[in-house]
């Protein structure tokens, strides 16, 4: 037996948001695709020289992304939405934890998000409710260059 559903797209998105919101995922379904280690390593290079996004910032840009992809929007988007958000944050300068890990709770399933502040954005579950197996925490702050 199913269990009928219906997907709510977030509405109120301005469309500057939502075209920056397609570009980030354009780059996010091919990211999707790579061996955990390869966009481990793309991530952490695409992360450099961003501040840690807020929790209200991050949270925008799931939002974002969630408005223009149903497939982000439902159950299995987990990887493309994370990453699109992660991308979005990273176009505005900022970068929140990307992670991937499984429920602590039976039955087990892996599962895409980001974090800011320390909690998962807008996932609907407590903050000890994943564990995570990778994580892409926003790089240390840019140096400044000394004057001449």
């Amino acid at each position: 037996m199913t269990t009928p559903s219906a997907l709510v797209r977030p509405s109120g998105v301005p469309l500057p948001r939502r075209l920056a919101a397609r570009l980030a995922l354009a780059a996010a379904f091919p990211l999707a695709l790579l061996p955990p280690r390869h966009l481990r390593a793309v991530l952490a290079l695409l992360r450099r020289g961003a501040v840690p996004a807020s929790y209200a910032r991050a949270g925008a840009a799931r939002r974002a992304v969630c408005a223009v992809s149903l497939y982000c929007a439902g159950p299995r988007g987990c990887l493309p939405r994370s990453l699109g958000t992660a991308l979005l944050c990273r176009l505005g300068g900022s970068w929140p934890t990307w992670c991937t890990g499984v429920r602590v709770v039976p039955p087990f399933s892996a599962h895409a998000w980001v974090e800011a502040e320390g909690r998962p954005v807008d996932e609907g579950v407590p903050d000890d409710y994943f564990s995570r197996l990778v994580a892409v925490a926003p790089g240390p702050a840019p140096r400044e260059r000394p004057l001449p």
